[in-house]
Formats: C-alpha cells, structure tokens, sequence
C-alpha cells in the first residue's frame, strides 16, 4: 500500500489516493452488481437452506423496500432489527439502504432493558425481529416492553415506554397477535408500485445517514453511531479491494451482522465486488463454518481470533477440505503469532490479513496487505487505508516520533456523521479539524505500520466484544442491594479477558454469586455478565479519593491465582 506523503520524522500517514471513492448510494451500487451479474449467486444461508442469485436477491430486498413504503416510512426514519445472521437481516439492510430509512442494528444478545434504550434514544418507528434466539424469547420481551402490542391494529402501536415505535415485524412464521409477520409483506408491497420506490431511490445522496450502530462509551449509554452510505459502502469496497475481491470469490460470514465486521466488511465488501456472501449458521458455530468453507469451496473467511482458534481445535477439522481458502480477515483483537502461522499453514489462507477500525470509523482505517511479511501481520495492525489519514499524538495534541506511543486518530471518507442525538459526545470524540480520536494507544513505524499498544484505560475487549465498565456500573446500580460497584477486566486466555464485578452492598442488604449472575442473565446480554464478583465493604482509592482500578486488577489477579482461578 503505497504511502506518498509518510513523514519519516513525525506519526502521521496518509493512504494511497489511487482508488477513486464511490460517489453513489449502496442502493445504486447495488443495482449496478445486479445488473452486471444477474446471474450470479449473491447469497447463500445454510442454516435456512437458501439461495439467491443477485437477481433473486434484488427482487426480494425490492419486495421489502416497498412493503416499508407501504407502511408509511419515510426518508430519515428509523427501522431496528433485532436478530440473528439470516436472509432476512441482509435483505432488510439493502431495503432500508433503498428507500432512504436508516437501520439500527440491535445486538441479538440484548435484553429488555438494553431494546428499551436503543429504541428510545433512536426513535424507532418500525422493529424487524425474530422470534427467539438461543435463550432469549424476543416476543415476549417486546410484549413485556409494549403489552399495547396486542391492543392496537397493526401499524398503530402507541406504547408508553416505547413512545416512537409504531409497529414491529416477526421473522416467525406464526407470530402472537399484534406483530406483522415477514410473510405478508408480500401482500403489503402490492400496492407500492416499482416507479415509486424508483422514486423514492432516486431522491436519496450518498451523505445521508443510512445506519446507527451503538457502542459503548466509556461514560453512561451506548452511544449510537451514526454512518451514511458513503461512509460504510467505501469502507466495504476498500477492504474488498485490499483482499482482491472478485465476482469469482466466495466469502463465508461466521461473525455477527449487527457488527461492522458482518454487515459491511462482509456484506457491504461482497456486494461492491459481486462476490457471493455465506452465513453459515445463525451464530458462530466452528464446525457449520469449516464445513461451509469445504461444501461451498470458499475463497475467503472472516473471523475474530477466538474464532479462528476454535476452528483450528475443532476435533473434525482434518476431514474438511479447506483447500479453497486464499484469504480473509482476522480482526477484533491481537492476533497470537502461532494463530496466524496455524491459519496460513493449515487452512491455506496465505494471504490473510489483519483489520483494525472501530464503529465510528465504519469500520477499517488500517490493515495489513496480501503481501505483508508475518510478523507485521501479527505485531502491526497495518497501514493507512486508501483516502484516509492517520496521526499518533500526545496529550496536547502534538504528533509524536515515530516509534513513540500516543492516542491514534484517524481523518477521512470514514469518519461517523456523528453520534445520534448526542451532540456532546460527538464533539468529544471528532475534533474541529476532523480527526477522529480513537481513545486507543499506538506507536507507528518508519514504514507507516501501526502497533496497537492498548486499548483505551477502561474498555474491557471479551471474546472480540467491546465492553465499557461505565455502562455494566450503571446497569448494576439499579439493583436494590447495590450500594456501589467498580467493574474491570482481568487477562484470561481463552476470551482475551474477564470481567471482575467487585460490589458494595446497601447496609442489612446482600446477593450471593449466583443471584447476581442469574439477574444479570435475565436483563443484560450474556458477554456482559460478570465471570467473577468480590463482595467489599471499601474499594482501593487514592487519598483524593479516585478509584484505583490498577490496584483492584492486581488484586483480583492475585486473589483468582491463589485459588486455581
């Protein structure tokens, strides 16, 4: 990746300006693969048996673009989705893309409390959901949520906890009264006409929004990310670019769509290259997603790197045929050195490659390239993508030497329309002059090569999940025995790190373990619940009383060694 304009002295790089950014909407890229590779297959959901041609695949997401024109969404509205990997998140990620309604994308993982929020502080009109999931019953978590539900015709919610939300969409085939089900959207897109929605399609530019995506911030909420079509569709295509990506290749999707990593790297890189989009499973599942790789004679394969160590420890992995592979990207976490040899060596994946990025810059600003030697694909995150800068700084914002650790920021095509309805937290994370800061230490080499030294004091990375301390102390101030709470993470090494919830408890008030874990399970996603509790009367603080989370790391770290943790 050529890099004109490194300052060999200074940490600041900017990306090859040889590749020309789409000046279009997703829904207009999207026609274009369409028409050029009609026959083609776009689509293939081996857990639902299903396969789309793009031309199969345009006429079901058409279907759905006008069903939601049906229903009265306008250009700006909000439309959540709250499921799994499926047919149906893609094609509701293209029709809402279409029509101008911007997707808010729902972590299946979620509970009540979490749907509660994201809906509110969105404004979602309208929810896409499935029926269940694992061990979540999503129905009865929206019926808990809006029991207006059953009471109000289709269309005409109007909830006292859920004020914005009009209506909700069941993926189920027999869904309880008052959801819509996904079967009669058919029925519904009748009476939409395909000059309409052409209409519609025409009337959209590529710096709209098109997509929220929430993620933790260190204080308070998550915080809704919000990304236009030119922000995410570029993004897609440059990280295509970068694997070589063509109509010939066959990229298999084990990592969630809800993520950046699914819904744009995959979807968003597939669809910009005419490449064919896999989802093996509903979630990840390291046998479905080895024999989805042999049976389909995949080119390509994305992965965090706890995925690709279960797939490299999957007992059966020797009698699937992994000879196709070429490529792929590993991101979400630092890659171990003899995962990366084992992956290249063992799956043929020779020209993978790491990814680095974060929501708010949709997703990629650095990755490695086909060529790069191993060891920078396992002790760098790579280079500059094209058309975006890159700077290391220190805490006044000057540019550090090279080799020198500072906060890394990222400029460019990428960076977020801003947070939504959240102007001071959007001013906090983007600069005046653009610059994005990403909170994440990093030093840069005098190639331009970018270590990550650590992420940010308090984020704590499980499994390839970003979770933020603030929002799980939040979370367990509301219930009735906690007086006060600090959570932290420790190493471990199969997820990367644990989370360590050390409580107070409220005067004559308790909970053991166990309580605690099963109310969390009941409320929270399952990443979020703490594997460890320690119940204190005081927490280590400094003598102008700030909590010391270094201190009760260590001491955690200590006390789980001491009893074989």
């Amino acid at each position: 990746m050529d890099q004109p304009n490194a300052n060999p002295q200074r940490s600041y790089a900017r990306g090859a300006q040889d590749k020309a950014l789409l000046a279009m909407t997703i829904g207009q890229r999207f026609d274009q693969t369409v028409a050029q590779y009609p026959d083609g297959e776009a689509l293939v959901v081996r857990h639902q048996q299903l396969r789309y041609s793009w031309r199969q695949l345009a006429e079901a997401v058409d279907v759905q673009a006008r069903a939601l024109l049906a229903l009265g969404l306008q250009t700006g509205d909000r439309l959540g989705i709250w499921a799994p990997n499926c047919a149906q998140w893609c094609i509701t990620q293209f029709a809402t893309a279409k029509i101008g309604v911007i997707l808010v994308n729902i972590n299946p993982a979620y509970r009540s409390s979490e749907l509660e929020y994201v809906l509110k502080q969105s404004g979602c009109q309208w929810l896409v959901c499935a029926g269940s999931f694992k061990t979540s019953n999503y129905h009865e978590m929206l019926q808990s949520l809006a029991p207006e539900l059953a009471e109000h015709a289709i269309g005409q919610l109007r909830s006292e906890r859920v004020p914005d939300l009009r209506g909700v969409i069941s993926l189920d085939v027999s869904p309880p009264p008052g959801f819509l089900p996904w079967s009669q959207l058919n029925d519904l897109a009748a009476s939409v006409s395909s000059d309409l929605l052409r209409e519609r399609s025409d009337s959209l530019h590529f710096d709209q929004p098109v997509n929220i995506q929430y993620t933790s911030g260190t204080t308070g909420f998550p915080k809704g990310a919000t990304l236009s079509h030119y922000n995410i569709l570029n993004n897609g295509y440059m990280v295509g670019e970068s694997l070589g990506l063509t109509a010939a290749d066959r990229l298999v999707i084990p990592v969630p769509l809800y993520h950046c990593f699914g819904m744009v790297m995959g979807n968003l890189g597939c669809v910009t290259h005419a490449s064919t989009m896999i989802y093996p499973n509903d979630a990840f599942d390291p046998a479905l997603t080895l024999q989805a790789v042999a049976q389909e004679k995949a080119t390509a394969l994305y992965g965090v790197p706890t995925m690709f160590i279960a797939m490299l420890d999957q007992p059966q992995r020797h009698a699937f045929d992994l000879s196709s592979l070429r490529t792929g990207i590993m991101a979400g976490a630092t890659c171990p050195i003899e995962v990366m040899r084992r992956v290249i060596n063992e799956m043929h994946m020779s020209e993978v490659q790491i990814a680095y990025g974060m929501t708010e810059t949709s997703p990629v600003s650095l990755q490695t390239g086909p060529a790069d030697e191993l060891e920078l694909r396992v002790t760098t995150v790579g280079r500059t993508q094209p058309q975006l800068e890159s700077k290391i700084i220190d805490d006044a914002g000057n540019l550090v030497p090279r080799g020198t650790i500072g906060e890394l920021c990222t400029r460019g095509y990428s960076v977020m329309l801003g947070y939504w309805n959240n102007p001071q937290a959007t001013a906090d994370a983007i600069d005046d002059a653009g610059w994005m800061h990403t909170g994440d230490l990093a030093s840069m080499n005098e190639e331009g090569y970018v270590n990550i030294a650590g992420r940010n004091k308090d984020m704590i990375i499980r499994g390839g999940e970003n979770i933020y301390p603030r929002e799980l102390e939040e979370f367990f101030f509301t219930h009735p025995a906690v007086a006060d709470v600090q959570v932290i993470g420790i190493p471990c090494s199969r997820y990367g790190e644990e989370i360590v919830a050390w409580i107070k408890f409220h005067p004559g008030q308790s909970a053991s373990e166990l309580e605690l874990q099963t109310w969390c399970k009941e409320r929270i996603a399952h990443f979020k619940t703490p594997r460890y509790f320690k119940f204190v009367e005081a927490f280590p603080m400094t003598v102008t009383g700030k909590i010391q989370k270094f201190r009760m790391r260590e001491i955690s770290i200590e006390e789980l060694k001491a009893i074989g943790g």
